[in-house]
């Protein structure tokens, strides 16, 4: 059954914008309804979906204010567009809805001047901006309402970060707050249906990831992670860069999904994909401002055989990696559990940290004599240390160089058996 839900959307019967369609009530305001489905996905499949309450929500909605942007970035098909509606459903302003996947809107968007602008907005007080990556000089007409229209709190949404096309950053310099909405994450989880279930679906979570559809949609997690990573989540790299080897980034994900956990190098990358280590480290790049994948940097203070430039390479979801390499082979058969455990964790921690504005350094650390430490975050001057282990049994000890070499030092071992605590660690205070 598919439920319809609805979005009060302002425009004004005054905009002189030819061509932008208009659905009203029967009213003397011209206060209109867009109807959206949210059981009809952007795979035309039609389903029952549940909402599961984002952390970020209250967050974005408490930074709203006249005369800022709030900007909501982060990778396609994370529920962006589904946590719009939410504020526009719970605020209860005269709201103009601006979905930038229309072609006429986006025309209209692009260079357009403060005049038409406020004939537009009209009596709006909240402008919600959908996908405005899609629009050129996004980054000036977003001025202009912050600059020029001060009685709207504007809230924009862009697929990738909005900087891919260098249109943002410099324009707000000073006039936005910016958020990054990364797929479900295990708190959130959490909280919508407690710990024993969750717990349960660790096995699943670690093999088909935290994507909203994957999770509302179970038996159909190969289909949806296979149209994901095979195009969708890197649309803004091939609309906004000038990629000229689609087939080296498709390489170049492959060999970067094989080594999650362990040290990458350029030079070897490109060896592997036949270009050269310009072109893999452009790549790379582009694939993490579409939120793809990430780098974690070595940590390197007081001692000369510890690694400096190495960096190892995580996927923000585990399913996207396994889909990239079209293995969804069970738990219990795989030879890469171990590297499985170490993306899953270490892409969860940095969910808990986003979304909890927990700002915190984070490292990996390896000698030349190959001791190590999984990872490490520095806050405030305190260095915390991790190892993760899938065999709750393994036993582990710090090396005795890092714990020498550095003072304030907390260590933790997390297993299957405690690693609500690390990915939801505001109970116990890590």
């Amino acid at each position: 059954m598919i439920r319809n839900y609805y979005v009060c959307l302002f425009k004004t019967a005054l905009a002189p914008l030819a061509g932008i369609a208009k659905r009203q009530r029967e009213s003397s305001l011209s206060i209109g309804l867009r109807s959206r489905m949210i059981g009809q996905s952007r795979f035309n499949t039609a389903y029952v979906t549940m909402w599961i309450e984002r952390i970020l929500l209250p967050k974005v909605s408490q930074y709203l204010e006249k005369g800022k942007a709030v900007l909501l970035i982060g990778p396609r098909q994370v529920g962006k567009t589904t946590l719009l509606e939410k504020i526009a459903e719970r605020h209860p302003q005269k709201t103009l809805w601006i979905d930038c996947d229309e072609p006429d809107l986006r025309r209209q968007l692009t260079d357009i001047t403060s005049s038409a602008l406020k004939t537009w907005i009209a009596e709006a007080e909240l402008v919600l901006i959908d996908e405005a990556q899609r629009v050129k000089n996004i980054g000036l007409t977003l001025k202009l309402i912050t600059d020029r229209i001060k009685k709207v709190e504007l809230l924009v949404t862009g697929s990738s970060s909005l900087d891919l096309a260098n249109e943002i950053n410099e324009p707000l310099t000073g006039r936005k707050w910016e958020f990054t909405l990364l797929p479900i994450s295990t708190e959130e989880m959490l909280q919508y249906h407690g710990s024993q279930e969750e717990k349960r679906l660790l096995h699943h979570r670690l093999i088909y990831g935290m994507y909203p559809e994957v999770i509302n949609r179970p038996g159909q997690e190969r289909a949806l992670l296979g149209q994901l990573s095979s195009s969708y989540l890197y649309k803004d790299i091939f609309t906004f860069q000038d990629v000229r080897k689609p087939e080296i980034l498709e390489k170049l994900l492959q060999a970067l999904a094989l080594q999650i956990g362990s040290e990458v190098s350029y030079h070897e990358l490109a060896q592997l994909t036949g270009s050269d280590q310009a072109t893999v480290q452009r790549y790379l790049d582009l694939l993490e401002k579409a939120f793809v994948v990430f780098r974690l940097p070595a940590f390197s203070r007081n001692l000369r055989n510890e690694l400096k430039k190495s960096r190892k390479i995580y996927f923000y979801d585990n399913g996207i990696r396994n889909a990239v390499l079209n293995n969804f082979q069970q738990v219990e058969l795989r030879p890469d559990i171990g590297a499985l455990w170490e993306n899953f964790l270490v892409s969860e921690r940095l969910k808990w940290l986003i979304n909890n504005q927990y700002f915190a350094n984070r490292y990996f650390w390896r000698t030349t004599q190959q001791q190590e430490i999984d990872y490490l975050e520095e806050k405030d001057g305190k260095i915390t240390a991790f190892e993760f282990k899938w065999n709750p049994n393994s036993k582990v000890s710090f090396p005795k160089t890092f714990l020498g070499a550095y003072q304030n030092v907390e260590t933790f071992v997390v297993t299957p058996e405690n690693y609500f605590e690390f990915l939801t660690p505001a109970t116990s205070g890590r």
